[in-house]
């Protein structure tokens, strides 16, 4: 809105030519920090493999090895494209482009601090839960139109896979709606300004969220669609250069995405750690206070992704049984009981709220 008016204002743009382009804008500027982002959090996930394993991981283009992941995106942007002859050329393009975009378009309702939102949205849960839904198309379409089998067997698992877990966290996401009582993630942030909802009864439901987050977006322990040992690389087994890159980009997206859930729906978002006993003493109350509410939203999305990345390098890939079991007949039970729990101790303690 202030880049609205600032165009309207000096460069006398009417109200529709103003909106549009404030928010071309506003939306190219969020996209290449994303981007410059994921590269960063990529480089994390490789040295929390690398420090598990007692090795140094990248530490040579750049310092540190800051600059290995553009290093890595330049060398497939550089790289001839090959398709398949067999392949349903169309969607063999088509599906990277599909899974790319679905990915950045779930950030559009992601508020990172108070205003600081591409579109306050009053479902943005609701549109959050149907991009993520619209991942699995992407991943569908690239293992049938490689004509192999096995990235086709891929698709197949991912299809399976993705509808277990969505399960399990829409039912915790309703659970989260009960207590905050709006579908809009800054609302629903503002409703931990007075403790978080992982303080609350809601707490058994960030693991099942985070296990199922981990098996929505196919990483360790749950990366049986591209099970090296079984499918080669799975669906993207055919895939090379740009199109490669773009599967890739859309997975760490698509993770450093889940990681911000996991803070917007139970840490509190940009929201300071303000419980006791810090807010008993003044003085480091007003301290956590000042510090900008998109570091402490950066702070948090990066110990979720720590969690990632731990899990990643520790805990062993789990059969397709098991990983179905768990979903199934573990977290499918258990979040739609506390459904009704967190329901009821709604109406019997917050009616008069």
């Amino acid at each position: 809105m202030l880049l609205t008016h600032y165009l309207q204002a000096h460069y006398g743009m009417g109200y529709p030519w103003a909106w549009t382009v404030g928010n071309v804008v506003l939306i190219g500027v969020g996209e290449i920090i994303l981007l410059v982002s994921v590269a960063f959090w990529i480089l994390a996930d490789r040295k929390i493999w690398a420090a598990v394993q007692m090795r140094r991981g990248p530490n040579v283009v750049g310092a540190f090895g800051l600059l290995q992941t553009f290093a890595d995106a330049f060398k497939f942007m550089l790289k001839e494209v090959i398709i398949p002859d067999g392949a349903n050329k169309v969607v063999f393009l088509i599906a990277p482009l599909v899974t790319a975009t679905l990915a950045f378009a779930g950030w559009a309702v992601i508020p990172v601090a108070q205003g600081w939102v591409a579109s306050d949205i009053n479902v943005g849960m609701l549109y959050l839960f149907a991009m993520s839904s619209l991942g699995v198309y992407g991943i569908i379409m690239a293992g049938w139109a490689s004509n192999s089998k096995y990235p086709f067997l891929s698709a197949l698992r991912a299809a399976a896979q993705m509808v277990s877990y969505e399960v399990s966290i829409g039912f915790v996401i309703i659970t989260v709606l009960l207590f905050a009582g709006s579908l809009n993630l800054s609302a629903i942030v503002r409703a931990q300004e007075h403790g978080w909802f992982v303080f609350s009864i809601l707490f058994p439901m960030l693991p099942i969220f985070f296990v199922s987050a981990l098996a929505e977006t196919n990483r360790p322990p749950f990366d049986l669609v591209e099970a090296e040992s079984e499918l080669v690389a799975g669906f993207f087994v055919e895939y090379s250069a740009t199109f490669f890159l773009l599967f890739f980009l859309g997975e760490y997206v698509s993770v450093v995405l889940m990681c911000a859930l996991c803070t917007i729906l139970f840490f509190g978002g940009w929201l300071p750690p303000l419980f006791w006993p810090v807010s008993a003493i003044p003085p480091l109350a007003d301290a956590l206070n000042a510090v900008p509410g998109v570091i402490w939203f950066v702070l948090k999305v990066g110990f979720f992704f720590f969690l990632f990345g731990m899990v990643k390098a520790m805990v062993p890939r789990f059969r397709y049984d098991q990983l179905m079991r768990l979903g199934w007949k573990v977290f499918l039970p258990t979040s739609l009981a506390w459904v009704v729990v967190t329901a009821a101790w709604v109406i019997v303690f917050r009616r008069h709220m």
